[in-house]
């Protein structure tokens, strides 16, 4: 009996420590040496070191100041830890296309559109008014950033040029030519933001 148990129990040990502790770790440490920022969650800091968050998860913003996500069912509550204290998960809303709840969802979110930026009359791009699948989608669409220029132009007092260039320098396109879509990372669109009206005030334009 234990002639035959025996090399079962060996082969289990000895696999249990190669695929579940040499090869993590050896991975683990190749993706630290070879892309450490990636491997650590590609999380931004500000000026003073402090972690506001990662370039791959999306955040709540709500003011007019700052560029808008997609929204999440979770809204207003923050996605992570980084942007308030309860750090609950986005979620979708798991609702049909011929939902009237859905309905009536993206009819506020566009009066909430409106509302900020009523100079504004072109159509609401889809992905500033319905959720992603996850809830935490960092980005958007160019449209739907370009859509919000003006609304950020005028709550920082800000030329609307030099917005617009911000928001280009963030473009991205699609990977290798032909995966996903062009987007726009709204933390780090917003995080390049702060940074346009510090030096803006630092160089004597703008309010203060």
């Amino acid at each position: 009996m234990w002639s035959q148990c025996r090399p079962a129990i060996v082969v289990f040990v000895i696999l249990s420590a190669i695929t579940g502790l040499a090869y993590p770790l050896l991975v683990t440490g190749i993706a630290a040496v070879a892309f450490p920022w990636q491997a650590n969650g590609s999380v931004l800091k500000n000026r003073s070191g402090k972690a506001i968050g990662s370039r791959l998860i999306g955040q709540y913003f709500s003011d007019p100041k700052y560029f808008w996500p997609r929204p999440s069912a979770t809204s207003p509550v923050p996605y992570t830890s980084y942007n308030g204290p309860l750090g609950d998960c986005g979620s979708a809303s798991n609702l049909g296309p011929t939902n009237p709840a859905l309905f009536a969802a993206v009819k506020r979110r566009v009066a909430r559109l409106r509302t900020a930026d009523p100079a504004e009359k072109g159509s609401v791009p889809v992905d500033l008014v319905t959720s992603s699948a996850s809830g935490l989608d960092p980005d958007i669409s160019p449209a739907a950033a370009f859509y919000q220029v003006d609304r950020v132009a005028k709550a920082r007092g800000l030329p609307v040029a030099e917005v617009k260039k911000l928001v280009k320098q963030f473009c991205r396109g699609r990977d290798f030519g032909i995966l996903g879509a062009p987007r726009v990372n709204v933390l780090e669109l917003n995080v390049a933001l702060d940074r346009l009206s510090s030096a803006q005030r630092a160089a004597g334009h703008g309010p203060r």
